[in-house]
């Protein structure tokens, strides 16, 4: 029997460029790239980013608004912006809760991040394989990954070595709490509402 080779496998394995985040700026200001291109940096990778849904827009709206309303001054919420994760990786987490700070002339790093929410609708496995693990390589201290289609959240916490220790998956009922943000908590029957 032949052997059919996928057309999209590449025949030959090459090493190729990954890009900086000074690099990622740099096209931006020259103008390859601009707001129009939904991409993200992930490990020296540009990642497109997939559309927005209502789905989704919803959700993140929720919970955004949940967070704003139970933060005070405690620390900033942040929809849909960019984290600098070292030289290789700039994601934009859905919703991110930052130490207060000025940020005008740098983007937050991972020290400054308390808690990233991730809404998966149609990038769950993305999500948890990749954008997960980047977090936790970067010391980021909670994340929670809501997914949509199976009305599901899961927490992570205590990042050890590149990986969560503590991993739990929440009941719709139950109230999830930000372990560094006092008040802030969801329920996700409330968000799915």
């Amino acid at each position: 029997m032949p052997t059919v080779l996928n057309a999209r496998e590449p025949k030959v394995r090459l090493p190729y460029h990954l890009w900086t985040v000074n690099e990622f700026h740099r096209m931006a200001i020259a103008g390859l790239l601009d707001e129009t291109d939904r991409v993200e940096l992930v490990e020296g990778e540009m990642i497109d980013m997939a559309p927005i849904g209502s789905k989704h827009a919803f959700i993140v709206n929720q919970i955004s608004q949940t967070f704003s309303a139970r933060v005070g001054g405690q620390c900033l919420v942040s929809t849909q912006n960019p984290v600098r994760l070292g030289e290789r990786s700039e994601p934009q987490p859905d919703v991110a809760l930052l130490r207060s700070g000025n940020y005008m002339d740098a983007l937050p790093a991972a020290a400054d991040v308390l808690l990233i929410v991730e809404v998966s609708d149609s990038t769950l496995e993305y999500d948890r394989d990749v954008k997960i693990e980047l977090y936790a390589r970067h010391g980021i201290p909670e994340v929670w990954l809501l997914d949509v289609n199976a009305r599901e959240i899961t927490v992570y916490r205590e990042p050890v070595e590149g990986q969560y220790r503590l991993v739990r998956k929440p009941t719709a009922a139950e109230a999830v709490s930000s372990m560094a943000v006092p008040g802030v908590a969801l329920r996700l029957m409330d968000l799915m509402a």
